[in-house]
């Protein structure tokens, strides 16, 4: 009478849920390591509220007049054209890779030059509407 096969299945499947429950485990200490923390801090802390500390406080400034503040838009069109151009340039790193290719360096060159006269174009257009001026 033939033997029959031992079947593995159980086993593996028990070292990959053992692994989840590894994690598991450790992201519930950290959960409960959080909310000891600040359990303790809140029965530790004393609680002495004054007008002073009921206060809103921002930035060492105290909290006078309107809530509504001017902001210039050079701001925002300054931290746009930085991150249009940081974003940009990440897209030369690759075609530096494939530029030592072989077979590839003549039309990665080209595409390279392309791109970047997109750039220069998109950087000249903001130069001649004023944008770059910090006035």
């Amino acid at each position: 009478m033939p033997e029959p096969t031992v079947r593995r299945m159980p086993v593996v499947a028990a070292d990959y849920f053992h692994s989840y429950s590894v994690v598991g485990l450790l992201a519930v200490i950290g959960v409960l390591f959080v909310a000891v923390a600040f359990g303790a801090g809140r029965l530790l802390r004393p609680i002495v509220p004054t007008p002073e500390k009921l206060l809103t406080y921002e930035c060492g400034v105290d909290p006078v007049g309107e809530g509504w503040a001017h902001t210039q838009i050079r701001y925002y069109v300054y931290a746009f054209l930085y991150v249009i151009f940081a974003v940009d340039s990440i897209f030369l790193f690759p075609w530096a890779t494939v530029f030592a290719a072989p077979g590839y360096g003549a039309t990665t060159l080209v595409e390279m030059f392309i791109f970047l006269g997109f750039l220069a174009v998109g950087l000249l257009y903001a130069w001649k509407k004023g944008v770059l001026e910090w006035t």
